[in-house]
């Protein structure tokens, strides 16, 4: 219900901003379409009475002086002019200019008013429109206020020493005032018609173009609630086909990673209780070994010779060793895992921690009648890593390889190199490792079983994966049945550059 409730809130927000954005497009298309209609107006106006100037003066000024002899305005003239030209347009007003640019007479102004004597129009459009023949758009001043600019046709005259310009406004205040009048009403009766009309056909196209365009958060809507049901399996189908392709493969990625996530937490939660069941039986083995024979050694102490009594405490050692091998490498296991073991790395010969080894495990193989070999190529180089954590890898596998080989078998410790790195290899005649096996081998404990005497903790091996891990290295391992075991591991060679 929740998911309904926010699906609809978002689609109704898309409808509100979808018709925002289309009545401010309205409102901008309608003041552009105003701007330009009043454009073509003036500008087709202006076009087509270009040479009204010229004509007049042509015609009226051809047998009639525009000024008397006493150089006065021929107020007469200009009447009969004004009359004729209102008689076919009242829109225009014909001014009579001096060369400067000066109002010198028209009959829509108050001359004897002392504020109109110093009337005066800006020359520089009249020349250009003059210069090119009122063939492009040109506004001038308007003599009644010159802070306005308006549609004219100009020409320029020069009879008997006077020189000035018949300037005509094409469209006069009167007209402007009526137009201004009629086209507001116009602008009315268009704009809140257009305004209704838009906006109904735009909430129609608005809530048709969002449900088309929705239909895709739709799905991924009723994908998350589906997942959030318990359906983990289920994902939107062609996501990269969809219309909001980004988010929908994105969302059936995150399903699979959680999917998988909850699997490994699974997996996790099931080897923790394995690993405390482990735990528990390798703890609880030598400590009931240790506790049966103390008990043993209270009850019957007086009945036990020295030699039952020996063997007694040499068990009891024996398993208290166990136990503390066993807490050992529980504790190292869970720093590794924690990353709370930093590497320090350092050069050292290899070949020399090799020999050391060696030398420590010989006694240990010629007990068990194991042949103990060690093969090293020549001068081998330094390498780069930790060398108290390669021992213990070493050491992991060279305990892992004597337990598990016969006796009259044989261990070697191969130590070869290449260009970057120093490959060693533990090599056993032990029992080998099915295939199937060797994958789980290094999972703690996950052993294979030969005996009850070759049982253990299963973390050695879990232990050096790890060590490899943090050295940025890995551990493999070649083995086929009866035919013995090898693990191998690189490091880097050290180098000064």
């Amino acid at each position: 219900m929740k998911n309904n409730i926010l699906s609809v809130r978002f689609i109704l927000k898309l409808t509100i901003s979808f018709l925002a954005i289309l009545l401010l497009a309205g409102i901008g298309y309608t003041i552009t379409s105003i701007y330009l209609s009043n454009k073509y107006f003036y500008e087709t106006t202006q076009r087509l009475h270009a040479n009204l100037a010229q004509d007049l003066i042509d015609e009226k000024f051809k047998d009639t002086h525009p000024f008397d002899s006493t150089g006065t305005v021929n107020k007469a003239l200009f009447g009969d002019i004004m009359h004729d030209m209102m008689a076919v347009n009242r829109a225009i007003e014909v001014y009579l200019l001096d060369k400067d640019g000066n109002v010198l007479y028209s009959v829509v102004l108050d001359h004897d008013a002392p504020e109109t004597k110093q009337k005066k129009v800006n020359l520089a459009p009249i020349k250009q429109f003059i210069n090119e023949k009122g063939s492009n758009y040109v506004l001038g001043d308007d003599p009644k206020d010159v802070s306005k600019q308006t549609i004219f046709s100009a020409a320029q005259f020069n009879k008997d020493g006077h020189e000035g310009y018949v300037y005509i406004i094409l469209a006069g205040e009167d007209f402007l005032a009526t137009r201004s009048d009629l086209f507001n009403s116009y602008f009315m009766r268009l704009g809140l018609g257009g305004s209704l009309l838009t906006l109904v056909f735009a909430t129609l196209l608005g809530i048709l173009a969002i449900w088309y365009l929705t239909r895709s958060l739709r799905k991924i809507i009723y994908a998350a609630k589906r997942f959030q049901q318990g359906d983990l399996q289920y994902r939107i189908e062609n996501a990269e086909k969809t219309d909001l392709a980004n988010v929908a493969s994105t969302y059936n990625s995150m399903a699979d990673t959680i999917l998988s996530d909850i699997e490994k937490i699974k997996s996790v939660e099931q080897l923790r209780q394995e690993l405390i069941a482990n735990i528990s039986h390798d703890l609880r083995t030598p400590l009931s070994v240790i506790q049966g024979y103390i008990e043993t050694l209270h009850m019957k102490d007086a009945e036990l010779s020295a030699e039952e009594r020996g063997e007694y405490l040499k068990i009891i050692s024996r398993s208290s060793e166990r136990l503390s091998k066993l807490i050992s490498q529980l504790f190292e296991y869970s720093k590794l895992e924690a990353n709370q073991i930093q590497p320090e790395k350092e050069p050292f010969l290899i070949s020399e921690l090799a020999n050391d080894i060696h030398g420590n495990y010989s006694i240990l193989a010629e007990q068990k009648n194991i042949d103990l070999k060690l093969s090293m190529d020549t001068n081998v180089p330094l390498v780069f890593a930790d060398i108290s954590l390669v021992e213990r890898a070493i050491q992991n596998l060279m305990d892992n390889a004597l337990k598990f080989t016969p006796e009259g078998g044989e261990v070697i410790v191969k130590i070869k190199t290449d260009d970057d790195h120093v490959e060693i290899t533990i090599k056993d005649s032990g029992p080998g490792i099915q295939k199937d096996n060797q994958a789980l081998i290094f999972e703690r404990y996950r052993q294979t079983k030969a005996g009850k005497e070759k049982e253990g903790t299963g973390l050695g091996l879990a232990i050096v994966k790890k060590i490899m891990e943090i050295h940025d290295s890995s551990i493999t391992v070649l083995s086929k049945p009866n035919e013995g075991t090898s693990f191998s591991f690189s490091l880097p060679v050290y180098s000064v550059n």
